[in-house]
């Protein structure tokens, strides 16, 4: 059944839910995409050439590979919050599925081809059903996202800690060498699993989900009244936001290849962090999926120019809270231009 349904009356939804699908006109079409996207890659086109320029090597196949397995985590986890924001809501939860799909697999190692994959089912299960809680909670008992999720993170992370109290344990070889690994020579398999988590977002964000997304993150009342079925929507972002975040527990198991029950944490504010300075707002209905994976790459990026400069890592977090501010600061001021043409 459509996420979009027709009114009791059996009158088509009003324009509202239609303008979403039509979307802008082509102009400020392009002014949106350059003022999210394209400003967000711009910044990461020039990190890059300096971090080049400071590291000749980092052209390389190798090196390519390794930024982008160091970013699969985050970008994956960006995309998952992104979801939820769209819909107006914030997901503390990411740091509990995260660390909980860590540690199950570096305590229960699935070795092998047919042991990934039951690995990465167990973690898009894990995710999947947390999300649903999360939605169950937030979407029919109206619970605010922020208690809601605040809670179940606790959970995850006690579950975690009762199966690993300590870091330890070993993710299966398979998964630690092949999901870090390069196709062809070349091609990074992490960064091919980011890129299929964005083609399909491109996919969805057309459907009647992707619409009734954006409506409720817009006018929640408004979407309501169009027909759009609010709380399934809510529902399903939370499920898709949490099966995201346990593909990033795969991606952030085999890059460290051991467990650590707390291995989620650093990755839940800069989860939010890369979702504003992908130009997503967090107050709902703007941004897009693709914007946030820029952005947390660019912040892994940031990392790498700032180590390869010889600034210490205590100043890393500085530095990135500066980026950060002048980003959205920047990005606001071209919405603002934006709306005045």
């Amino acid at each position: 059944m459509s996420d979009i349904a027709t009114t009791s009356g059996g009158a088509a939804p009003s324009a509202a839910p239609s303008a979403a699908r039509s979307g802008p006109a082509p102009r400020h079409r392009l002014w949106r995409l350059t003022q999210g996207a394209g400003l967000i890659l711009g910044l990461y086109v020039l990190l890059y050439a300096l971090y080049a320029y400071q590291q000749p090597r980092a052209l390389d196949a190798y090196a390519i590979a390794a930024l982008m397995n160091n970013t699969a985590p985050l970008a994956l986890a960006a995309a998952g919050q992104t979801l939820v924001v769209l819909s107006r809501g914030f997901d503390l939860s990411i740091a509990g599925v995260i660390s909980l799909c860590n540690v199950v697999l570096a305590v229960y190692p699935l070795e092998g081809p047919g042991g990934a994959l039951l690995s990465m089912l167990l973690c898009l299960a894990i995710g999947g059903a947390v999300g649903a809680v999360n939605g169950w909670l937030v979407a029919y008992l109206r619970l605010q996202s922020i208690a809601a999720t605040l809670a179940t993170m606790i959970i995850c992370q006690g579950i975690a800690l009762v199966i690993l109290n300590a870091p330890g344990g070993y993710v299966s070889e398979w998964i630690a060498d092949e999901l870090t690994g390069r196709l062809w020579g070349a091609v990074p398999v992490s960064g091919l699993a980011v890129a299929a988590v964005v083609g399909l977002w491109l996919l969805v964000r057309r459907t009647d989900y992707g619409v009734a997304l954006y409506a409720i993150g817009a006018d929640e009342p408004a979407a309501a009244l169009s027909g759009v079925n609010v709380r399934r929507t809510r529902f399903i972002t939370f499920v898709g936001a949490g099966m995201l975040y346990g593909l990033a527990g795969l991606m952030l198991s085999a890059q460290t290849a051991t467990g650590n029950p707390n291995s989620g944490t650093p990755l839940l504010l800069l989860s939010f962090a890369a979702v504003a300075l992908g130009g997503t707002s967090l107050s709902g209905g703007r941004g897009g999926l693709f914007a946030s994976v820029v952005g947390a790459a660019t912040l892994t990026l940031l990392q790498k120019v700032l180590f390869s400069s010889g600034v210490s890592s205590f100043y890393t977090g500085l530095f990135q809270g500066v980026v950060l501010i002048v980003a959205v600061v920047f990005s606001g001021l071209l919405t603002r231009i934006g709306e005045r043409k």
